[in-house]
Formats: structure tokens, sequence, C-alpha cells
């Protein structure tokens, strides 16, 4: 079972960030504070899991667009294999979808990382005490996006899309026939209102969907 998350006298964080100056400034920041202490560093979302398995960490802050594996589908193995961990999910796109599959997840917290490193590290401290940390204005956009429409599979369709894949590759990748990859991006089309995959993958990440 989870241990209770009380503020320790040192919290240890994992910090995941693709942006090495980001990240390098974010981890100084941080360790300025004196009950805080980031003790792994991550640029890849594939490192992720592998990293909170070693160091344990209290808190993992992770940016939700890394390379490998995005921070959000990081977040859901975390809460399977590193229970103890809260997650922080830090982006400088505050999408209303994104906010929505981030508490899916089982994310703690979504912050927007223009935010002052103060607010940062009290974010951190109220996740730890088993509170829920949520930008305010993107918690009012999410109320009033509504949810996600598109399925797991229309998802995986338009986000290989998105990576340029042909329906074939596509196919391929999912284990499909290529006419049941052509019904998932047909539906997304619909769905998303525009004209062709193309458009229906941009508008999908746009909304935070993918």
């Amino acid at each position: 079972m989870p241990r209770d998350h009380r503020p320790a006298r040192h919290t240890r964080v994992l910090l995941a960030e693709d942006q090495g100056t980001v990240r390098g400034a974010l981890a100084l920041l941080l360790g300025m504070e004196a009950d805080i202490e980031v003790v792994a560093q991550v640029g890849r979302g594939d490192e992720i899991v592998g990293r909170a398995l070693l160091a344990r960490p209290d808190v993992a802050l992770l940016d939700i667009e890394l390379p490998g594996r995005s921070g959000l589908d990081a977040a859901a193995e975390l809460r399977d294999e590193v229970p103890d961990c809260r997650v922080l999910i830090l982006t400088t796109s505050g999408r209303p979808g994104h906010l929505r599959r981030a508490m899916e997840a089982g994310a703690a917290g979504f912050l927007v990382k223009d935010g002052p490193v103060e607010e940062l590290a009290e974010a951190i401290r109220a996740v730890l005490r088993g509170e829920t940390v949520v930008d305010p204005a993107l918690a009012a956009a999410a109320l009033g996006a509504g949810p996600n429409p598109l399925t797991a599979r229309e998802r995986e369709a338009l986000a290989a899309v998105v990576d340029g894949a042909t329906v074939a590759d596509i196919a391929g990748r999912l284990r499909l026939s290529e006419s049941t990859v052509r019904n998932h991006l047909s539906a997304a089309i619909g769905k998303t209102g525009t004209r062709d995959r193309m458009e229906a993958a941009r508008a999908a990440r746009q909304q935070g969907w993918l």
C-alpha cells in the first residue's frame, strides 16, 4: 500500500524535462529550497519509470511532450509501478484535454511552467500532503471543454498520423487491418469536424486529446 504522503525533512524529486537548460534551471532552483532534493533528472519519457524505481522519489515533475514516451503515459505507469510517488505534470501548453488525461492517469497536479519556482515548490509540498493542485484557469477551461470524444484506438491512429505514418504503417503498428484503421480515422475526422486525417490529428493535438 502507498505510504502516507506527509511532509518529510527532504522531499525527493524526480524531474523529467527534455530541454536541458530548463531542466538544469529547475533542478538548481528547487535545490535551493531547504526541504527539497532533486534526486533524479531525465530527458526522455521512456526513462522515467526506470529511474523512479531506482531513485524512489516522493514526487515526480513530468513534462508532457517528451521523446520516447509522453509524460502522461509515464504517469499512468508510475501509478502502478511506484505508487508512493506523487505526480505533478508541468507543461507550456495548458490544454483542457491534457488536464483530463493527467487526472485519469493518476496525476496529483497540473501546472504551467511559467509560474514562479516558489509556487512550484509549494505545489510539491501540497501534493505530498495528499492535496490536488491544478492551475485555476486551466481547470475552468477543462470543465467547459467536455470529455475527450475519441476512443483509445482512434487516438492511437491519429497519434501515428502525427508521426507521418501511412495507413499501412498504422495497421502494422496496431495489428489491425487497413480497413479497420481507415474506419478509426474516418470516425476521428467526423468527431473533430475536420476534412482529412492530418487536420484531425492537428485538431486533436490542439485540444490535448493526444
